[in-house]
């Protein structure tokens, strides 16, 4: 693990024991790499609604943005107790897709020292970006 990658896993397992999850019991952690340097966690907080559920990667991603950090996502680091690290959902994606480029790195990992890396353009090739809307 390189020196960046510790201190996201570090930021996404403090974050990952804050996560609420009365229903799944899937506590999950991430950390961002924002593009001026600072890093931000984020854990998944469910909902009895289900579909008011946050994902630990969004909550990571909208808090940089709505703290004022960098718009760039450079890494993202994901967390969770699973044999095989789970790797960002769809919504999450999409939302990676919105302030990544195809070569941000995402970082799976979970705590028994397995972690996978793609480049984000490997897990969702054809993302809808912004530049769909540009005329």
């Amino acid at each position: 693990m390189t020196e960046i990658q510790k201190k996201l896993y570090d930021l996404a397992s403090a974050t990952q024991k804050k996560a609420h999850v009365p229903y799944s019991k899937a506590y999950i952690g991430a950390a961002v790499l924002m593009a001026d340097g600072k890093m931000y966690g984020g854990c998944n907080v469910e909902n009895a609604s289900y579909g008011g559920t946050v994902c630990a990667e969004r909550t990571a991603i909208f808090k940089a943005v709505s703290e004022g950090g960098a718009k760039e996502i450079k890494e993202v680091m994901v967390i969770s107790d699973f044999d095989q690290p789970w790797p960002p959902c769809g919504f999450c994606r999409q939302v990676i897709a919105e302030f990544g480029t195809p070569n941000t790195m995402i970082y799976t990992a979970n705590h028994k020292g397995t972690m996978r890396t793609f480049k984000f353009g490997e897990l969702f090739p054809e993302a809808f970006t912004p530049d769909h809307l540009a005329d």
